[in-house]
């Protein structure tokens, strides 16, 4: 695998990417929450309800509550789509998938604006955990993380700045510098071959190659006008 670790491609629209760096620290703020914070209550209870069950959002079953400073919080099983891209398994799965929306996520709100962005996001995460679904409507795991949503800002990515450098990660040891297409089309080769051997494990490969595809068809309606493709 390979992993983006730094990319120098410029802003031509925002100072800051205000909306990347919010969603990267709510992440942390959550995972820090639920999965450490809350040392009194059951995390598995926690991510029933709040991630994303296939067999129970296609029913539209309640999937129950969980319990939080002694009250019962119930979670309606049509907010799953939302609550399961904040949920992360382990410190290593929030910090890869947040490594990559801070290394690509800036120029994906670059490109889009702000507001455009938080909602592309948003819409990314939502569209892969339903192409989950709907691939594996029978599943009674909970799907968690913010997988989708990013592999929504990295087929966005690909698409704008095929041809920018990367600085990333090879084989979790041994930095290279690749043109992002190498490094980006690699990975999402990788998501549609895993998800092609319906080998599910503990990684929603459906829910990778979803946002893939929601990205790349939301990227087109959402760019600003004056940003071209292929750069």
């Amino acid at each position: 695998m390979l992993t983006p670790l730094y990319d120098d491609n410029p802003h031509d629209y925002i100072r800051f990417p205000y909306v990347t760096y919010t969603i990267i620290i709510l992440n942390v703020l959550v995972y820090a929450f639920l999965q450490e914070g809350l040392k009194g209550v059951s995390i598995n209870e926690a991510t029933v309800a709040l991630g994303l069950i296939p067999r129970q959002l296609l029913g539209m079953v309640q999937s129950g509550d969980f319990t939080v400073f002694n009250v019962s919080v119930a979670v309606p099983e049509n907010v799953t789509p939302l609550s399961y891209m904040f949920l992360h398994g382990s410190w290593m799965h929030l910090i890869g998938n947040m490594l990559f929306l801070w290394v690509l996520g800036d120029n994906i709100e670059d490109a889009i604006g702000h507001f455009g962005f938080l909602a592309f996001y948003i819409l990314c995460g939502a569209l892969a955990g339903l192409f989950q679904a709907w691939m594996m409507p029978g599943l009674a795991n909970p799907v968690i993380g913010a997988s989708g949503a990013v592999a929504g800002v990295v087929s966005a990515y690909l698409l704008l700045h095929p041809n920018v450098f990367l600085w990333a990660l090879a084989l979790q040891a041994i930095p290279v510098k690749l043109r992002a297409y190498w490094v980006l089309g690699f990975w999402a080769a990788f998501q549609v071959v895993n998800m092609l051997r319906e080998n599910l494990g503990e990684v929603a490969w459906a829910t990778h190659v979803g946002g893939l595809m929601a990205g790349a068809l939301l990227i087109l309606l959402m760019k600003r006008r004056s940003v071209r493709f292929f750069q």
